[in-house]
């Protein structure tokens, strides 16, 4: 969340960044809450210091009438100070209605047509014959199946078979090794479900609640990414300096409703219930949180360039950047068969934003006041997507699929999906 103080001195910035970001800011009714709950502190301390003076004077008469006004005046200032909790917990609840600013570098904008390519890598893949989409091939090859998800659970959810499950088995076990032995991650294995506490610290909650899956009668939520768990891994907590940047990663299915993208990538291994990603994290000192959002950034690249898909870095402007996020990439990949780029990693940098709302914070140095810490994270990549990106890159003119090299050992040798074994 944002600083009530931010706010006090500056709303015209606070209301600025959440018009450019399109997001519905209650700057005006926090400014009169914020007015409303100071004057019943300043009522409660000023009886209370009445209290003070008049209580001296009943120790030197004992006078049965300041006896009676002291009882009175207690009444009024836990009255008063009832009446301010009350206030500051509706106050407390519009803060976390407040979006995020962003940086300086981002660009202006309303939505996806004004982000911003920074950069690409590698070219489109020239297959010398007519690109098929994934699911095409996948269903032809018998290693997905949507039509029986759908009647196990519903639209939005699949099936995957054979080599199909042990691409993703491999694909997941090769993006760990990486982060872990050469990114500088600690692998964690985190809980599937958590709760309200862990859902508002991330900024999932009060927002994005439609767009969760929750536990009926617990205050358990299926987890929308591992993001949530792993940054909340520290909340309530107050670290050392020197231990940071923090670096987790994780593999974990993931749940999101979509209830806001009604129609939209109805078809194939895209935009599901559920769904498998490797997840980063960094916690970081607040000097050094741009320059560690970049190498995440760079090590969620380099899974792509190691698996050979072209893909671009976008840099998200104000307007689809999301709530929460300080600064956003997108990294999407190249898939021949549908013809578009598929995002397969999102980038993000938060300040301070999240810590605040999940309290967790740093001491600089010995002895200095605690300050909250930096977040970071991204997808390291997203299973699915990039599943389809490597099967629409790697597909071969009979319907078979070359294994990327690199995902050969993590496979039992094999080279090619699909292919029929010798007679």
């Amino acid at each position: 969340m944002l600083p009530l103080d931010l706010i006090r001195k500056d709303p015209e910035r606070v209301r600025r960044a959440a018009e450019l970001k399109g997001e519905p800011a209650p700057i005006d009714e926090i400014l009169k809450l914020d007015q409303v709950w100071r004057l019943h502190l300043n009522e409660a301390e000023t009886i209370k210091a009445d209290q003070n003076r008049l209580s001296k004077e009943f120790a030197q008469t004992r006078d049965p009438e300041l006896k009676d006004r002291l009882r009175e005046m207690a009444d009024r200032s836990k009255a008063e100070l009832a009446e301010a909790d009350a206030v500051k917990r509706r106050l407390d609840d519009l803060l976390l209605r407040v979006p995020n600013l962003f940086h300086e570098t981002v660009p202006v904008g309303e939505g996806e047509k004004d982000n911003v390519v920074l950069r690409e890598w590698g070219s489109k893949v020239e297959l010398g014959f007519p690109a098929r989409t994934h699911f095409d091939l996948g269903e032809a090859l018998g290693i997905m199946d949507f039509e029986r998800a759908a009647r196990v659970a519903g639209s939005r959810f699949a099936f995957l078979l054979g080599e199909g499950a042990l691409l993703e088995r491999a694909l997941a076990q090769f993006m760990l090794d990486v982060h872990t032995r050469e990114h500088g991650y600690t692998e964690v294995w985190p809980p599937l479900l958590v709760n309200s506490a862990s859902m508002t610290g991330t900024a999932n909650l009060p927002k994005f609640g439609a767009d969760a899956f929750r536990v009926e009668g617990h205050d358990l939520w299926l987890i929308p990414t591992s993001e949530v768990p792993l940054t909340n891994f520290h909340r309530e907590e107050i670290l050392d300096a020197d231990r940071l940047p923090l670096k987790y990663t994780a593999y974990t299915p993931c749940f999101r409703s979509e209830a806001g993208a009604a129609g939209k990538d109805t078809r194939g291994f895209i935009r599901l219930h559920q769904f498998s990603k490797v997840e980063m994290v960094k916690v970081t000192a607040a000097e050094t949180s741009m320059d560690e959002f970049e190498k995440l950034t760079a090590d969620a690249e380099d899974i792509l360039q190691r698996l050979g898909l072209h893909y671009q870095v976008m840099v998200m402007c104000t307007g689809d950047m999301g709530f929460a996020q300080y600064k956003k990439y997108d990294l999407n990949a190249w898939c021949p068969g549908l013809g578009r780029y598929l995002e397969v990693s999102s980038c993000s940098v938060f300040n301070d934003f999240q810590a605040m709302r999940a309290n967790i914070r740093y001491r600089p140095a010995r002895g200095a006041p605690p300050r909250f810490v930096h977040t970071i994270n991204g997808s390291g990549l997203a299973l699915t997507r990039t599943i389809d990106a490597i099967i629409e890159t790697y597909q071969r003119a009979d319907g078979t699929i070359t294994v990327p090299e690199v995902l050969r050992p993590y496979m039992g040798g094999l080279e090619v999906i699909g292919a029929r074994p010798a007679s």
